[in-house]
């Protein structure tokens, strides 16, 4: 019997022996390759990059992945300790591995490999950081190994506090979210601080499998994993039991972020995305966490989009309906309808099908998300603006269009997929859609700074993301005028100068004749020049840029920045050369400032992850801000903006446009809004093209529309009709209840009171308005036939025929 007990006594301690000897082997071998630790102290991780309004709400994100970094010190207490008590109970008292947990998931993984089930991993926080951080996600002994080897270093290297930041900060919870502060914002729309327990024990219920706890897809699934949290939380004595129960009595509700939170901009965040690209590069930008706080005004863009696409649906309804999106079958319309993906579309239309065709409407069923549809109605006068329209019947071929419909059955049939818009007060009755072809842009800006306020680049940022405010360089038009009207204001002319409107022709180096025409093909004769710009006359505009040279007209383009190297062809003096929207109000808003030079901007600080300030968009000097002052006198800043011509012939400017909005061809915003504003319509050759760029003292808007395949609009879908009603519906409501506010009148001005029909003084009969004169340059009693220019330096030069 001892022998047997000696003999046993050996057996065991060879095989302790030769077990100790493999485990040391096996550490030795693994930890020649396992990668180093020391890259967790210096750890950066990936954060949010975050672009807000001016008012401080959120634009829109730009990440890799969506994470909002928070130091251990700032996670509340409760969140940390839910996590520990639904990941690793021991976390504080265990060395970087749970041997009992390795134990028990060994023998679970032994019956695991039987049943074809995954394996279990029994892994503490530490060795979970170690796996995220380290390693790959390979389910394998060989990554598990290598796991419980570096999370014993990482315990020695690291505190626990740090190893718990690194966590929290890091683990996926699904919802495209990354750590516990981001995956707080996605689910529930709280910060760490607002989380309730059973919000608090939801989340720490996520690491093991967060798409198979997702709350939408798998409710039950989700509130029995959220309880059995908020039971470990009892059995830790995280809460009491009442506490418990009010947590159980919880629903689990997802909360999205309220419409006013955050601001519907796609197309000014794609331009600020950009910049942030070309400055800091893609990996700063997805990676980096930086903030940018812009120019944009939340209320100015919500007008600025609904004026807008209404003006879109407006010219839409007056041209042709092109038929439902999408033809098919009724007999499944109901899932056809449920598995339809977004369509770019406005928030107050819908998606409808074609349920059944009457010969005085259509029955719907109105797209509800993943709903069940919900029924409506479209009465034939709720589609009856599409009347003239050319459809195309037959969904197989060129043949069976329909010249013009008298009744529903003509157009529609059971399984049409269309866009409605419901009636106001008419449940269930529902008007007929379609999403325009024609499109556009719009921008709004601070004269004064370059500021972008609203930026709209098209009818849908998801439909298209090229932003016609900014990329689209297209013919202004008339719009381009004022440009050479201020170079003749520099160059001897005064805003009473005659000029010609009659037939022009000029012979072209090719041979041919050019001969521009006036709107209408009529001619007044000689007649003031502020009559030329206020009627938009083409032939009196080619006659003063040919009068001081189209070399002149270029120059001034180029310093407003409206072209950069612009041919000298006298066609481009009424419009013919290409620019863009953001150019043109840009340049306009440096005529109503007063001649200084403005570069737009859409950035105004720029933040690292950090909270450092790391870009400016005002670099002004200023050397009392940082100074306490006692007596609240503030500092003077300097203006440095480059004059780029004198005040007075950026006011005379500014003068004639208020013509055009008053008795021109704006004078829908004169008659309807009755304030101090100015600005130009532009209209390109064949309805192409339709503009109008204008502003008050303080705002500059631009508003441009066209097919991005260059179409006529359409007879007479001139600017005048179009662009114009768009502008004076945005500043009817920009403005609104702010004061009227006069244009600034430079010193140098001198307002004379002259006949607007001739130009000459005013003799107390018929007509006469006040004109602006520089100093020097007004006509004076006795001047006779000196029309529209006077002594002082400029001698006579105003009183010729041009």
């Amino acid at each position: 019997m001892k022998k047997w007990l000696i003999f046993g006594s050996v057996v065991i301690g060879l095989g302790a022996a030769l077990l100790i000897g493999m485990i040391v082997t096996v550490v030795i071998y693994f930890s020649k390759s396992l990668p180093a630790t020391y890259t967790l102290t210096n750890y950066q991780p990936s954060v949010v990059t975050r672009i807000h309004a001016g008012d401080g709400r959120l634009i829109a994100e730009f990440a890799s992945e969506k994470r909002v970094f928070v130091p251990i010190s700032s996670i509340p207490k409760r969140v940390i300790w839910t996590f520990i008590a639904a990941e690793d109970k021991d976390f504080y008292q265990h060395s970087g591995i749970d041997p009992r947990g390795i134990a028990r998931a060994t023998l679970s993984n032994i019956f695991n490999i039987f049943s074809n089930r995954r394996p279990e991993g029994g892994s503490t926080i530490t060795q979970q950081v170690a796996k995220n951080f380290l390693l790959s996600n390979e389910i394998s002994f060989t990554r598990k190994i290598k796991e419980i080897l570096l999370a014993l270093r990482i315990e020695k290297n690291m505190t626990k506090d740090h190893i718990l930041e690194l966590y929290l900060n890091e683990i996926y919870l699904g919802g495209g979210s990354y750590g516990v502060a981001a995956a707080a914002i996605w689910y529930f729309n709280h910060s760490l601080e607002q989380l309730t327990i059973g919000e608090t024990a939801f989340l720490a219920a996520l690491p093991k499998a967060p798409n198979n706890y997702n709350p939408t897809l798998y409710p039950d699934r989700a509130l029995e994993r959220r309880n059995w949290v908020i039971g470990r939380m009892v059995e830790q004595g995280l809460i009491t039991n009442d506490e418990a129960n009010k947590a159980y009595a919880e629903p689990l509700v997802i909360r999205e972020k309220s419409p006013g939170e955050s601001v519907q901009a796609e197309y000014f965040a794609e331009e600020v995305r950009r910049e942030l690209v070309q400055r800091y590069g893609e990996s700063v930008l997805y990676k980096g966490g930086l903030t940018a706080r812009t120019s944009l005004d939340p209320r100015l863009q919500q007008i600025a989009d609904r004026v807008f696409h209404n003006a879109l649906v407006a010219y839409d309804m007056r041209h042709n309906y092109r038929g439902p999106f999408a033809r098919g079958s009724a007999g499944n319309l109901v899932e056809r309808l449920i598995n339809l993906p977004s369509l770019p579309i406005l928030p107050s239309w819908d998606v409808a099908g074609v349920s059944r065709v009457d010969a005085k409407g259509v029955d719907l069923l109105v797209k509800r998300g993943l709903q069940t549809p919900i029924i409506g109605r479209m009465n034939w006068e709720n589609m009856e603006w599409a009347k003239n329209s050319q459809i195309q019947n037959d969904e197989n071929g060129d043949s069976n269009i329909v010249p013009k419909f008298s009744k529903a059955t003509d157009v529609f049939r059971p399984g049409d997929l269309i866009y409605v818009e419901k009636l106001d007060g008419k449940a269930g009755q529902y008007s007929l859609r379609q999403i325009p072809e024609i499109t556009g842009g719009m921008l709004a800006l601070d004269p004064h700074t370059g500021r972008v306020l609203a930026l709209v680049g098209g009818w849908s940022f998801d439909l298209s993301e090229f932003d016609r405010a900014v990329q689209a360089f297209r013919q202004p038009g008339s719009s381009f005028k004022p440009f050479v009207y201020m170079a003749a204001l520099d160059n001897g002319m005064t805003p009473s100068t005659i000029v010609l409107d009659a037939p022009f022709v000029q012979d072209m180096p090719d041979g041919s004749k050019w001969n521009p025409a006036n709107f209408g093909e009529k001619f007044i004769g000689p007649a003031p020049m502020r009559l030329g710009i206020e009627q938009s006359r083409n032939l009196m505009t080619v006659r003063i840029a040919q009068a001081i040279g189209m070399d002149k007209v270029a120059e001034y383009a180029e310093k407003f920045g409206v072209v950069d190297r612009m041919k000298p062809e006298l066609a481009i003096a009424i419009g013919a050369a290409d620019t863009t929207l953001m150019r043109m109000v840009t340049a306009y808003g440096m005529i109503v400032n007063g001649g200084k030079k403005i570069t737009p901007s859409l950035i105004d600080r720029v933040q690292d992850h950090t909270g450092r300030t790391i870009y400016k968009a005002d670099t002004r000097p200023c050397p009392g801000c940082n100074q306490l002052n006692q007596f609240g006198t503030p500092p003077e800043i300097p203006d440095v903006r480059k004059q780029i011509v004198e005040p007075t012939t950026a006011y005379q400017m500014v003068s004639m446009m208020q013509s055009v909005v008053t008795r021109g061809t704006g004078a829908a915003i004169g008659a309807a809004l009755r304030r101090p504003l100015a600005g130009k319509t532009g209209t390109t050759n064949d309805f192409t093209d339709a503009w109008f760029v204008g502003f008050s003292p303080d705002l500059v808007v631009g508003v441009y529309f066209g097919f991005d395949k260059p179409t006529s609009l359409g007879n007479l879908e001139s600017g005048s009709r179009l662009a114009v009603p768009v502008f004076r519906d945005f500043m009817a409501e920009a403005l609104k209840n702010t004061p009227p506010i006069p244009f600034r009148i430079p010193t140098g001005i001198k307002l004379v009171r002259i006949n607007p029909e001739t130009g000459a003084l005013a003799d107390g009969s018929g007509k006469s308005i006040y004109e602006a004169y520089k100093s020097g340059t007004e006509p004076r009693p006795g001047d006779n036939n000196n029309v529209g220019g006077g002594g002082g330096d400029k001698g006579d030069v105003g009183s010729g025929l041009y």
